[in-house]
């Protein structure tokens, strides 16, 4: 059986992401001075403002106005040319406290919220991800790279790529499409621009042999991108949910991640749930693994826990269910204290997805629990 899968990826600079970015450094930001404090913090970014607002319960002070500004000079927005740029765009904030009827749950050790919640791993790359977004987040990490390091100095911030796989019998054999969008000043030539995108970017990333003859590409499909960010494209926290996980071929759960501290099963459950999938998949129990976790507010324990292998399983699904519950700590607390997440370490997930990135930083990507699993088995 033949079909075709498609995931997208986008660059720091693209307005949802900058949002994001925003929520996570407020987030990181109270985090380097109140492990306990509580975040739930939205951005909104359109030409010239940023909104911020949210629930925030902290014993730190913290200046919205200078994060804010700090992190659109360091995409990269910072020349009035662009239309947006951190010394002239306005801040404005409205943050307010948890609700105390959500903290008497929290408080007591149970979930933020009710929700359910999805991990996946699989061996399609070295990253245990599905190959079309970790293609796609390596596209767009280079494009950045080209853009930041100046081997081209046309670039801007915004920025988009999207590949397209080919699958035969559920494997990967060859890419159908590849689509970069790259921001660019008013300056410089289309056609020099996709000789040097195709040789700096996509020849750069796309292994040889899953190119072909066939192969569509296509580098700034309508000719120009000179407008882009928040003055082309209002950009909002969260609404980028299939790039920050598997790029649309796992399930996903009801929430998205920035701005949300760990007490948020959205979030810290989603991490535990990779934790698991992936363990299990490089410990050899499955080719496959798609786990979720479903919780009930103000409750510690998930009210549900299911294991779908796609008929990958070397062991019995009823049993690596119990497996799960014994080796893994499945509550909200547990997760925090396993996954050690009370830490400033959230700034730099929402860019380039929250999953396959092996660098400090990103502890639900640890492969620590296999010998565990296959002791369980033995």
């Amino acid at each position: 059986m033949k079909y075709y899968f498609t995931s997208e990826s986008v660059t720091e600079g693209h307005p949802d992401k900058v949002c994001d970015q925003i929520s996570d450094a407020i987030l990181d930001s109270i985090y380097e001075n109140d492990p306990k404090g509580r975040v739930a913090c939205e951005a909104l970014v359109t030409r010239g403002v940023v909104f911020v607002a949210g629930e925030i319960t902290t014993t730190c002070y913290v200046e919205i106005p200078r994060i804010v500004r700090s992190l659109v000079k360091e995409i990269g927005y910072d020349d009035p040319a662009m239309g947006f740029d951190y010394g002239s765009c306005g801040v404005i904030a409205a943050v307010q406290e948890q609700s105390p009827d959500i903290a008497r749950g929290v408080d007591i050790g149970g979930a933020g919220d009710q929700g359910l919640m999805t991990g996946y791993a699989c061996r399609q790359t070295k990253e245990l991800m599905p190959l079309p977004i970790m293609l796609a987040h390596k596209l767009i990490r280079r494009l950045s790279q080209v853009r930041r390091e100046k081997i081209v100095d046309y670039l801007r911030p915004d920025g988009k790529s999207q590949v397209t796989v080919e699958y035969e019998n559920d494997k990967p054999k060859r890419i159908e499409a590849v689509i970069i969008g790259a921001q660019h000043n008013p300056d410089v030539n289309t056609e020099n621009l996709r000789q040097d995108i195709k040789k700096l970017v996509i020849d750069y990333v796309i292994p040889e042999e899953l190119i072909d003859k066939n192969t569509k590409i296509f580098i700034n499909a309508t000719g120009r991108f000179e407008v882009g960010g928040p003055v082309a494209d209002t950009g909002v926290t969260g609404r980028k949910i299939m790039v920050d996980t598997y790029g649309g071929w796992a399930r996903h759960g009801g929430g998205c991640f920035s701005g949300k501290d760990p007490t948020k099963v959205d979030r810290s459950a989603t991490y535990m749930a990779r934790y698991i999938a992936k363990n299990i998949v490089a410990s050899e129990l499955a080719d496959e693994c798609e786990i979720q976790l479903a919780y009930c507010i103000g409750v510690a324990d998930p009210v549900g826990i299911m294991v779908n292998t796609f008929g990958t399983a070397k062991v019995d699904e009823t049993e690596l269910s119990k497996a799960i519950r014994e080796i893994f700590l499945l509550t909200p607390k547990g997760i925090i204290d396993e996954l050690k997440l009370l830490r400033p370490i959230y700034k730099k997930t929402a860019c380039y997805g929250h999953f396959g990135r092996e660098e400090e930083g990103f502890p639900w990507e640890n492969i620590d629990k296999v010998e565990e699993l296959k002791r369980y088995f033995s």
